[in-house]
């Protein structure tokens, strides 16, 4: 049995391991393990801080990374080091920076003849400024910036965000505080959203007020949703740590530290330096993974900016050099509904053009019924519209206090609509909990046709080898092929006709025509997967064929007929109804089965239970990339009466995690599935 000593000599290895990874995976994106070998470096500390709780008291394990319980309030912090802003320079043309490069030689006392001026070009981020506190290495402490001399404690909710280290490397300074930003990237952002769409709760209005707003949530387990991030750009008090000589090194030490710090970052001279960073950052800040507004110019030197100093709480010896806002003011003149390759229904703001974000805007989004309602957007309202990155544009909020007197009701998709899709006049519909309208005509609606196409065609569903996206673009924009039929009709597509198309041989011809024809008896199981249902994937579709066993008992069961199906409750059952209830699909399948035309003959299926199987009732996740073909591990656990479905849910037994596992390994720790590596996967098959 280890001794407390021994105990705290591997935790601390444990530690620092943990927090390599942690850098090298959130950080730098670049993992050096798979995450079941993280998961057992993991599992090692938790056993040893429960065997040995005195191993907590440095409070550095990632094991606590959202331990603390909900704060009544945030107690104050004074500011050894005030936290001052920059000057901001509104001038976005290249005179801003001549402006600033003009005051610092000035300052300097330097004349033309003299040597340009070496400058540190950082981003400005657009989040929330924070000072943290290492003591010996160890994060004591996080703190707002707060009016720059006193902040609040937000220690708990920084302990969150993983890029932040809770112990620094190669670092043992008796004092170091690192100033930086947090921030919610652009990608997390539109999952928060998403996510807070799908549930009908309010959403973000932008990455900055997530990050801002994340920071001083009163419950660190809130904060831990918001999945933040961090970069440093200076320094607060030190002690015991010898200062480099320059700005940029000090950023290079802390890097070292793995502290994360930004790679689009230079060391320019001049001017003319200033001027070729800022237009370099403005042709990518589109394609940059996190929102900026500027970019921020220091200068290199420490001597030097020691010798410029302040002025109204501001350094001489920095700037910020903006760029176009990316939210501007503006008014709805309709409000219009867009269909989806999926049958989406999207209300989108029709615009007074605007310029904003670097472009001028005339559509912005709504995302969904609720989201519109929620904001209670108007036609004739004056609206902020945001467009960061290459996010689609939408609308942010509505200037209530200058909204017309006379505005119409808020909005509403059914009563706007009639009920009818706009582009096909299928029935639209809308699942319980669900945010989203859609249309119902899937096999039929022209605004999904060509996802329809490609989906009913793909390997998994009538696996027409040849018919990919590019081939399908060709036949729906030549008006060859509208639905699913068409593609089995010999007057359309022939040997001559598709010779026709660009880039499509003989040969390619005649493979495609074989392909179709090899499809012209499906195994019921992937006709009903073909059919595009919404909420049926494929084991629902195996579950559906052998439980009714023909297509005609299928299309003619109720709500509660079809919830008598293991694994169907009411919202999959409500789908697979309202599908068939549709007229316009119907029709298409009559023409697949019609032998004058689509003459496709599905197999039936008979039941075939699962009891007595050594996994029945059990239900697998698989994730990543395994050396394991996919289809081939899940059609071993199948044999074997396993259920595998496609997300992570209360009801899953085991997540299978391949390499590069992501957000369902995740969602798997969260609610304590089991999680088999690929090696413990075949052990499991073997031994069943």
């Amino acid at each position: 049995m280890a001794s407390l000593k021994e105990a705290s000599k591997r935790a601390f290895q444990l530690r620092n391991e943990i927090g390599k990874h942690d850098y090298q995976y959130y950080v730098l994106d670049q993992p050096l393990i798979p995450d079941a070998e993280y998961d057992k470096l993991f599992q090692e500390l938790q056993a040893l801080e429960e065997k040995y709780p005195e191993l907590l008291e440095l409070h550095d394990s990632p094991t606590q990374r959202v331990g603390g319980k909900p704060l009544d309030s945030f107690q104050q912090v004074r500011h050894e080091v005030s936290m001052l802003s920059i000057r901001t320079e509104t001038d976005i043309s290249d005179q801003g920076a001549i402006a600033f490069d003009t005051r610092i030689r000035k300052e300097l006392k330097l004349s033309a003849g003299d040597a340009p001026v070496e400058y540190a070009c950082e981003l400005k981020f657009d989040g929330l400024a924070i000072n943290l506190r290492y003591v010996h290495g160890v994060l004591e402490q996080a703190s707002t910036r707060g009016d720059g001399t006193v902040g609040e404690d937000v220690t708990q909710n920084v302990r969150t965000i993983r890029h932040i280290p809770l112990r620094l490397a190669d670092c043992n300074a008796a004092v170091l505080e690192v100033r930086g930003e947090v921030y919610m990237s652009r990608r997390d952002f539109r999952r928060y959203n998403e996510k807070q769409r799908a549930q009908g709760l309010p959403t973000l209005v932008n990455p900055r007020n997530g990050a801002a707003g994340g920071i001083r949530q009163l419950d660190p387990s809130l904060v831990a949703k918001r999945r933040l991030s961090f970069f440093a750009y200076g320094l607060g008090k030190t002690e015991g740590w010898k200062l480099p000589a320059t700005h940029s090194a000090v950023l290079d030490a802390l890097k070292n530290m793995n502290v994360p710090v930004s790679n689009e970052r230079a060391v320019v001279h001049g001017a003319q330096g200033l001027i070729g960073f800022h237009r370099r950052i403005e042709a990518q800040r589109d394609s940059l993974p996190f929102d900026i507004d500027g970019v921020v110019y220091k200068v290199n030197s420490l001597a030097l900016q020691e010798r410029l100093g302040y002025v109204s709480r501001e350094p001489r010896w920095a700037v910020a050099h903006k760029y176009p806002a990316e939210e501007q003011i503006t008014v709805v003149h309709d409000i219009d509904i867009q269909v989806g390759r999926t049958g989406k229904l999207t209300p989108v703001a029709k615009l007074e053009p605007v310029f904003v974000g670097g472009t001028t805007v005339s559509n912005a989004t709504l995302h969904n019924e609720d989201e519109t309602r929620r904001k209670d957007v108007r036609i004739g309202d004056t609206v902020i519209v945001r467009r960061a990155g290459d996010v689609i544009p939408e609308v942010v909020s509505v200037v209530l206090d200058k909204r017309p007197k006379k505005t119409g009701k808020r909005f509403d998709m059914y009563e706007l609509l009639g009920g009818k899709c706009p582009v096909c006049g299928s029935a639209i519909t809308r699942e319980e909990g669900e945010a989203d309208w859609r249309c119902s005509g899937g096999l039929f609606c022209p605004a999904q046709r060509k996802q329809a196409l490609l989906h009913f065609a793909s390997r998994r569903a009538m696996d027409i080898e040849g018919l990919g996206d590019k081939l399908v673009d060709q036949l729906v924009d030549g008006g060859l092929v509208s639905t699913p039929a068409d593609l089995f009709d010999k007057s359309r597509m022939n040997l001559q006709m598709l010779s026709g198309l660009e880039r499509m041989g003989e040969k390619s011809a005649s493979n495609l025509l074989e392909a179709i024809e090899r499809s012209r008896q499906p195994a019921l199981a992937r006709f009903i997967y073909a059919l595009g249902i919404r909420n049926v994937g494929e084991a629902t579709a195996k579950d559906l064929a052998r439980h009714f066993g023909t297509l005609k008992n299928l299309m003619h069961a109720d709500e509660e007929k079809l919830q008598t199906v293991p694994d169907v409750g009411p919202i999959v059952a409500q789908s697979i109804v309202a599908f068939f209830s549709e007229k316009h699909n119907v029709d298409v399948i009559e023409a697949l089965l019609d032998r004058n035309r689509g003459g496709l003959s599905p197999k039936e299926s008979a039941a075939a239970p699962k009891e007595g199987l050594p996994l029945a009732g059990k239900t697998f996740v698989l994730t990543g990339t395994l050396a394991m073909a996919r289809e081939q591990a899940k059609e071993k656990l199948e044999a074997l009466g396993a259920k595998v479905a496609g997300s992570v849910s209360k009801k899953t037994d085991y997540v299978v995690a391949g390499a590069e596992a992501g957000s369902k390994l995740e969602k798997a720790r969260e609610l304590g599935i089991a999680v088999l590596d690929e090696q413990q996967f075949l052990e499991l098959l073997r031994g069943v």
